[in-house]
């Protein structure tokens, strides 16, 4: 089997509301799809969803780094992921959600050569994994409503975005936690927007409503700040931000300054090496997320495939296709059922139909 030409799209999807976090505000994700062909009549679907405060990468430079990437995949096996993941990293440094994209439709091509959905093939540990529903900063009685309308909706888990000030945080999850009651988790995410003092006196004042565990409380590139914050939080500290490659976990794992890892598909380049990531911190006792970008539902796909293989990833954090207005997957997308995602069980991702009217026509075609 050989990779014939790999196309690739821009699309643009909305989301429901201006969605704002401690890094910015967005009202839309511009992402880029790749559809990787073969000589056998067997395609794979793949999806970028690049951040620019986190992957340092914008749709231009994806595009530019694939422009580096394809050319030199036209031949190979696509079953080969191994050897085609080394290949990108020797065309282009970096980059990690444009390899991101060419390792999910890899994978995708995997799972429909064997005629099986892509997490049996790669771990195959549960039947569907529990997401947590993220909920954007607002004024904290706007949150405790959407909060409410959350769990309305049969979410068991929130994620709450903080990192703007760390008292109005505070009030933010009482609020929150007064809305939804004592059983649904609150986690927290501050997307690096506290210093080390700042997320030391916060999460000494966020114990009294059972924060699950707080992620990413100090800038990522601060790792001792964040094993001081650990070492006197009496809250778990989850890694997001700091944690990009397999190198990071081990740094942040031997600097004893996190006891979670959120791995991102976008971040880490893909399946393959996120999988490396599960399986260091695993030899740690450190558990995992996986959490999302603003990815559709096709990079979600490959999300709840991976937290089903895996077994120590533990948590999840894949709603950001609920999030967005836009339906690029019309048929085939990770099925929601009471907080619930489920993989499909068609061979692969299972994304058998995309909107071709978002998807629009190739900006470039590889050969």
């Amino acid at each position: 089997m050989e990779i014939r030409s790999i196309e690739v799209y821009s699309v643009v999807l909305f989301y429901c509301e201006p969605f704002k976090i401690a890094l910015g505000t967005e009202v839309e994700s511009k992402n880029i799809v790749a559809k990787v062909h073969t000589d056998s009549d067997v395609f794979g679907i793949g999806e970028a969803s690049p951040f620019e405060k986190v992957t340092h990468e914008t749709p231009q430079t994806v595009m530019q780094a694939l422009e580096k990437i394809a050319p030199k995949l036209i031949g190979m096996c696509p079953l080969r992921i191994e050897k085609t993941a080394e290949t990108m990293d020797q065309a282009i440094a970096e980059n990690p959600s444009a390899k991101a994209a060419i390792d999910m439709a890899l994978y995708d091509i995997l799972g429909k050569t064997a005629g099986q959905p892509l997490f049996k093939l790669i771990g195959g540990f549960r039947e569907d994994v529990l997401t947590d529903f993220t909920l954007g900063i607002k004024e904290s009685k706007e949150m405790a409503k959407d909060a409410a309308k959350a769990v309305k909706k049969d979410f068991k888990a929130l994620k709450v975005k903080v990192g703007i000030n760390p008292e109005e945080d505070v009030e933010r999850t009482k609020r929150i936690r007064e809305a939804v009651g004592p059983d649904i988790p609150i986690r927290i995410d501050a997307n690096q927007g506290w210093n080390v003092q700042q997320a030391i006196d916060a999460l000494g004042k966020l114990e009294r409503f059972d924060v699950q565990f707080a992620e990413q409380p100090v800038k990522a590139d601060d790792i001792k700040g964040m094993a001081k914050v650990k070492k006197n939080s009496p809250i778990p500290i989850m890694a997001d931000e700091s944690v990009h490659t397999p190198s990071d976990a081990m740094r942040a794992i031997r600097e004893e300054a996190i006891d979670i890892i959120n791995i991102k598909l976008m971040k880490s380049g893909g399946i393959l090496k996120a999988k490396k990531i599960a399986a260091i911190a695993e030899s740690a006792d450190v558990p995992c997320m996986i959490g999302c970008m603003s990815e559709s539902a096709i990079g979600i796909a490959a999300g709840v495939h991976l937290a089903a293989a895996v077994k120590n990833i533990q948590y999840a954090d894949l709603d950001s296709d609920i999030l967005i207005n836009d339906k690029l997957v019309l048929q085939g997308r990770a099925e929601l059922r009471n907080s619930r995602r489920i993989p499909s069980q068609s061979p692969g991702l299972g994304i058998i139909k995309l909107d071709d009217e978002i998807l629009g026509k190739p900006k470039k075609v590889y050969k």
